[in-house]
């Protein structure tokens, strides 16, 4: 497959006409680039690992895409406790996995957590309020159905590198 870049938008509607379409563009043959346009943050051993089939983050234009943390160590084990420690895990896991990507917690832009319960929310932002520092990212926070491995929380994020 090949592009074609159109250097003078002003010209598209004479590019049907009979006049010599090589005078109105400027073209560049080249294949599409089949590489993707991030990077995988490839994980350390303090990160704890993916629960399934995707990368713990990505790089892109400056920015990380921290793929949801949920309570586990560094390990794989779930952390026992109530959503106040989990929290706490799991704040603990995105700092981990922004270090592994250059970046780190003073970095995060936005934030997105999903609760169990939506009964947990003072628990789980008494914690959050102490471990992020100020000012604080933008944050949305939805209670779901179910989280995988039917943890209480999970939380991911979008960073500057």
């Amino acid at each position: 497959m090949l592009r074609l870049t159109i250097r003078s938008p002003r010209l598209i509607p004479s590019l049907f006409s009979t006049r010599n379409i090589s005078q109105h563009l400027l073209y560049q043959a080249r294949p599409m680039s089949s590489t993707r346009a991030f990077q995988v943050v490839e994980p350390t051993a303090a990160c704890s690992p993916a629960a399934g089939p995707y990368s713990i983050a990505t790089k892109a234009n400056g920015m990380v895409f921290c793929s949801g943390q949920i309570p586990a160590d560094s390990e794989g084990k779930l952390v026992e406790g109530d959503v106040g420690e989990c929290t706490r895990q799991v704040i603990t896991n995105l700092e981990n996995v922004l270090k592994a990507a250059g970046s780190s917690l003073d970095k995060i832009v936005k934030v997105n957590i999903f609760l169990a319960d939506m009964g947990d929310f003072a628990k789980m932002n008494e914690v959050y309020a102490k471990m992020l520092p100020d000012p604080k990212p933008a944050r949305s926070c939805v209670a779901v159905k179910t989280l995988p491995k039917n943890v209480s929380v999970e939380i991911e994020c979008i960073a500057l590198q």
